[in-house]
């Protein structure tokens, strides 16, 4: 039997994959919108909040609140606790029409993303307010007629010197 090496072995082509779509896995997600939807019913109907639904609305609080929008707050349980205040109100108020097609989880996210804002926009205004009255302060401390003359300091070779000066 005479082989020949000269020849490369010709590949056989690999199978092509194909991507099915994975069966929803309960344990992944915090709410499932058809579980979500039949709580909010049941909700409307006798008016007990079930452990699953205020675990659906903290879920959405508190997985919103990872969102890289607001991840680096300082305030972010305030933000939470507003979310979850503006959802279990419009729960109350029945402001989900349960008959419509529309998803539940995505109403209640838009409903804590806007919370969520509102937290910003008061914790601006707040900063913006203390701010506003530091320089108010600082600059009455200025102007005094005590006798003291203060030097806004100087940052000479990164050393603060204030200086205070009587007349």
């Amino acid at each position: 039997m005479n082989i020949d090496k000269s020849k490369k072995p010709t590949k056989t082509p690999k199978p092509v994959k194909v991507k099915r779509p994975k069966a929803v896995n309960p344990e992944k997600f915090y709410t499932i919108p058809a579980e979500f939807k039949a709580a909010i019913t049941t909700y409307y109907e006798d008016e007990k909040v079930t452990d699953y639904l205020g675990g659906c609305l903290n879920g959405i609080a508190k997985r919103l609140s990872y969102y890289p929008s607001f991840i680096n707050y300082t305030y972010k349980e305030d933000m939470i606790g507003d979310a979850i205040v503006k959802m279990y109100s419009a729960l109350k108020r029945k402001k989900f029409q349960v008959k419509s097609d529309h998803n539940p989880f995505s109403y209640f996210t838009t409903i804590a993303w806007n919370a969520f804002i509102n937290r910003i926009k008061k914790e601006n205004k707040y900063n913006a307010t203390l701010v506003a009255y530091k320089e108010k302060v600082y600059e009455e401390l200025l102007t005094s007629s005590d006798g003291h003359i203060y030097i806004k300091p100087v940052d000479n070779d990164g050393d603060d010197n204030y200086n205070d000066v009587n007349d």
